[in-house]
């Protein structure tokens, strides 16, 4: 959280350097992009007490990068409605101390209202606000858990968005963006909650974007 902070903050300190105009109602934007899930580190621990094992270590969910799409209408100038999304992202689970245990893949489609700061440069800084809704499928194991069946819960939560809008045209611009979204799974192996976890990730990346 602290890192969407620092950039929302610097979003909004570089829109109060800029002059003036933007975005009108009724346009919307179209943007392909790549875009990386790092989880945050620690993302909690599973009480496998029920399979033999006892409580485990810290849980790692590994990063992962994925090409990016995201549909935006401007219901007022410069305010804008945005949907986020992107082919299935793959992530390595581990216990630390104990090595990879699983895998999961995830959809993580973000729906957000966004402002676009008013400007005469050729750099839109913009904010946003939304809903992100989280489903996890493919799930695999392997080491420790090898054999048994794990399932991550689908997550809704809050997402933050910030970033700036680089005009290479008049209707086309190099986006370089972050978000943050509170993503917690509850983990079942064999049926049986072992714990949640706690992904929390920052989604950080490029893409190009086209007014429309």
């Amino acid at each position: 959280m602290k890192r969407t902070t620092t950039w929302l903050l610097a979003a909004t300190l570089a829109a109060a350097a800029l002059p003036a105009a933007a975005q009108s109602r009724g346009d919307w934007t179209l943007g392909l992009g790549v875009h990386n899930v790092a989880p945050k580190s620690d993302n909690g621990r599973l009480d496998a007490t029920a399979l033999g094992l006892g409580p485990l270590p810290p849980t790692e969910v590994g990063s992962s990068v994925r090409p990016t799409i995201t549909f935006e209408y401007f219901l007022r100038d410069n305010l804008g409605i945005e949907v986020l999304a992107a082919l299935p992202f793959q992530h390595e689970i581990d216990i630390r101390g104990v090595g990879k245990v699983g895998s999961t893949r995830h959809l993580p489609p973000v729906i957000s209202l966004q402002y676009h700061f008013i400007n005469r440069s050729k750099a839109t800084p913009f904010v946003g606000l939304g809903l992100n809704y989280t489903t996890f499928f493919s799930e695999d194991t392997t080491g420790a858990l090898a054999g048994t069946d794990l399932e991550l819960g689908d997550s809704w939560g809050l997402a933050a968005h910030a970033g700036i809008d680089f005009a290479i045209g008049e209707r086309s611009a190099i986006r370089i963006d972050a978000r943050w979204a509170d993503i917690d799974s509850d983990v079942k192996v064999n049926g049986t909650k072992v714990g949640t976890a706690n992904i929390d990730p920052l989604v950080y990346g490029v893409a190009w974007v086209a007014k429309f």
